[in-house]
């Protein structure tokens, strides 16, 4: 777990910083911080979502998912949680965002740095031979997401090191049980259906469509065991 603590310490001091920045970028700047990280997020998006070794594997489990996560209402629920969140860390007499900044950006952190095959990979490493090398460098690069993530959203994006903390946790204790059920094939379909979710955050900074993008989280569980059926039929 000592990995994961790492990766959690360098979301929040990204976040710490990023909100120090933040107090000097004018109005008139933040478009500009809003398109940068749409872009970039975009471009990581792109870069796994081609990673996929089944497009249909993908594509049913981001439809499957899709729906799933519709029904049971995810997004609404992980939104209500960074609210009730920024509640409990409101300081008296401050007033809470109206744009629902500080959930959206502690959803849209949870899902950039929990989404990539580095989380599974780099945690069930760590948590099998003991190597930190992956989770390490993956907190470099999520400490430098979050100083931009905050400069756009604010520090909702700090408390995305909770969801990192359970979600790398989970397959970093109970690694040497999952890998052999997922194998390279079912990682890969995980990283790729990520992919595609960041791609609608990246869209969402930019305002060309808006997503209910938590809700399509199931289709990140569903997509390895689509892959490795269709893999075994075909």
């Amino acid at each position: 777990m000592f990995a994961t603590y790492i990766n959690c310490i360098a979301v929040i001091a990204g976040s710490l910083i990023g909100l120090l920045l933040k107090r000097y970028i004018k109005d008139s700047f933040k478009e500009i911080v809003f398109s940068s990280s749409g872009l970039v997020t975009i471009v990581l998006g792109i870069r796994m979502a081609i990673g996929t070794t089944n497009a249909l594997a993908m594509i049913l489990a981001l439809v499957l998912g899709g729906l799933l996560g519709y029904l049971l209402r995810i997004e609404d629920s992980i939104m209500a949680l960074g609210t009730r969140l920024e509640k409990l860390t409101a300081r008296k007499g401050q007033e809470q965002s109206s744009d629902h900044s500080f959930a959206q950006g502690f959803m849209s952190a949870s899902i950039l740095f929990c989404s990539g095959a580095m989380t599974i990979v780099g945690s069930i490493q760590a948590g099998t031979t003991g190597d930190f090398e992956t989770i390490l460098v993956k907190s470099v690069m999520d400490g430098c997401m979050a100083v931009v993530f905050t400069t756009a959203y604010g520090i909702g994006v700090a408390f995305s090191s909770l969801f990192i903390l359970l979600y790398q946790g989970f397959f970093t204790l109970a690694g040497s049980t999952i890998e052999p059920i997922l194998g390279e094939v079912g990682i890969a379909e995980m990283a790729a259906v990520g992919g595609v979710l960041l791609l609608m955050i990246g869209l969402g900074l930019l305002k060309l469509k808006s997503f209910k993008t938590a809700n399509y989280l199931p289709a990140m569980a569903i997509a390895p065991a689509l892959a490795i059926w269709l893999d075994k039929i075909f």
